[in-house]
């Protein structure tokens, strides 16, 4: 902008300049610069709140994945060895120059200089502002004419209060769940309760040859039989009861493959004696150790069971004493199984009571610790670090098969059920009828089992979609967790008042609870299939 020359004679007269136009845009930007610093605030938080919404909204649709192998280190002390493991003694040494496991720290404010604050940066807190200063020359002004115009001060974010020793209640449980299920249907099979079900049970010890000797309740003479008189009720839906001749019909030309420990083989096993009303398979299996193999010839299909109760590369440390520790190595893979489920159409994968048995820990071939060991010099860890590192370096086996376009089940630990005592001093499972759900909570080493499968089946998934694998949700905790009646105890066998013999709350009566196990399975295909 030009200005007047200050050298003109002062007494001579101008010639009036039209200078208005040319002061309008100094005007403008003066009520700009007025303006702005007291509604800027607002329009700087409503757009930052917009970014962190979307921000928020993109988490939501990628898995999360929280590594917590850090967090399963912790001391025990020595446990006896067992040689039917069934429960675990994993409690930590208190003592002065040992601490507790850190628990999650509670998350930390933005700093100062940080300007919004997302579901990225603290999470499942709110999303709040951080506190701005008052307008100073604002609350002047308004002071002096009495007009007051909106207060932009925001309050401090303040993290909730949390107890940190709380645990998840079982609905807390159940939502985790819904996390890593997967269903077209909006019924929910595995929450639910027991019901009556006086048709049951659909074979006995007479009509099924498959049944074991510790698992044949009813040849032993157990004197109650109401706990065959029950089948699992979903809350939003019916569970059909089993119909073989359906499920034959339905597994045409498919391949069925159970990989775990001695629970997984029990499982197999009722799906063999209800199968057995229709049709006995053709054992062609090559060994007569645990792995076996079933055909079904008129339907071109077959059952194989994979013994693999670490899941891992394992290896004995006496090959003749399973009770002596066994040498797992956690990041490698076990080829006996790995290699064989490439051409199955479904696989059904589970572990748990093996991980309370001695062991020692490899990784990169590597001692890193062991569980129950009597040497000093090795870091003693909870059955938690190796639980873990089997099912991550499992899922990441599946994931790694060329050839495998199968749909892999993990169907979760399976809990037992002794009271008045440990396994081996005197635990029993006397009682005759199930829990209600009220009476009931997942706690406890059960209750951490749990959850781990969960966190290492959302790895897994996130990891599948990169490459079309279905990995899925066979949640057995819950409805097992309310059948304490259901397991052999001391009718596994012919007693002998000379023979202190553990009772066996571990495995499940055949027939018995473990039975539903396929009712869950059935329609867990059906489902795969209208997906």
């Amino acid at each position: 902008m030009k200005f007047q020359s200050s050298e003109l004679p002062i007494g001579k007269p101008q010639a009036r300049r039209k200078t208005a136009p040319k002061l309008a845009p100094l005007i403008v930007i003066t009520i700009l610069f007025t303006i702005i610093p007291i509604y800027y605030p607002s329009i700087r938080y409503s757009s930052q709140k917009k970014i962190s919404e979307v921000i928020s909204s993109n988490s939501e649709d990628t898995v999360q994945v929280v590594d917590h192998l850090d967090n399963d280190l912790q001391v025990n002390r020595p446990c006896p060895v067992e040689d039917v493991p069934t429960k675990p003694c994993n409690v930590p040494i208190k003592e002065e120059q040992q601490h507790e496991p850190e628990q999650e720290k509670p998350e930390k404010l933005p700093e100062k200089d940080e300007k919004f604050v997302t579901k990225s940066d603290i999470t499942d807190k709110e999303v709040q502002p951080l506190p701005r200063k008052k307008l100073d020359r604002h609350n002047q002004h308004a002071r002096k004419t009495g007009h007051h115009q909106r207060d932009f001060t925001v309050s401090k974010a303040v993290p909730e209060k949390t107890d940190q020793k709380k645990q998840l209640s079982n609905d807390d449980v159940r939502i985790s769940s819904s996390e890593v299920s997967h269903s077209s249907a909006s019924c929910d099979l595995f929450s639910g309760e027991w019901v009556k079900n006086p048709e049951g049970p659909y074979y006995t010890n007479d009509t099924c040859y498959a049944i074991q000797q510790h698992q044949n309740c009813l040849k032993f003479e157990r004197p109650d039989t109401d706990f065959l008189k029950w089948r699992w009720k979903p809350d939003a839906c019916e569970l059909p009861i089993f119909n073989p001749t359906q499920f034959l019909e339905f597994v045409r030309g498919k391949s069925l493959a159970f990989v775990g420990d001695s629970v997984a083989r029990n499982h197999m096993q009722s799906l063999i004696c209800l199968l057995s009303k229709v049709v006995y398979p053709e054992d062609v299996s090559e060994t007569q150790d645990e792995n076996r193999r079933w055909i079904y010839k008129d339907y071109d299909f077959n059952i194989s069971m994979f013994w693999a109760p670490y899941l891992v590369k394992t290896e004995k440390t006496d090959p003749n004493d399973v009770t002596q520790p066994f040498n797992l190595y956690l990041d490698e893979f076990d080829e006996f199984w790995t290699k064989q489920i490439q051409g199955f159409d479904y696989v059904v994968i589970s572990a748990g009571h093996w991980f309370f048995r001695p062991t020692m820990f490899y990784i990169n071939r590597r001692l890193v610790g062991c569980l129950y060991c009597p040497q000093s010099n090795v870091n003693h860890v909870t059955s938690y670090f190796s639980y873990r590192r089997a099912f991550r370096t499992a899922f990441r086996a599946i994931n790694s098969l060329e050839s495998f376009k199968g749909v892999t089940f993990l169907r979760t630990f399976a809990p037992s059920h002794f009271e008045n005592g440990p396994w081996d001093k005197g635990g029993d499972c006397a009682r005759t009828k199930p829990f209600k759900r009220n009476e009931k909570k997942l706690e406890g080493y059960n209750l951490e089992f749990y959850k781990i499968q969960l966190d290492e089946l959302k790895i897994a998934q996130r990891t599948g979609r990169r490459r079309g694998l279905k990995f899925r949700l066979f949640d057995a905790t819950q409805p097992m967790l309310l059948r304490p009646d259901g397991h052999p105890s001391k009718y596994g066998r012919y007693t002998d008042p000379n023979v202190t013999v553990p009772n066996d709350c571990v495995h499940w009566c055949l027939p018995g609870p473990i039975d539903a196990w396929n009712d869950f399975l059935v329609e867990l295909l059906k489902r795969e299939v209208a997906d």
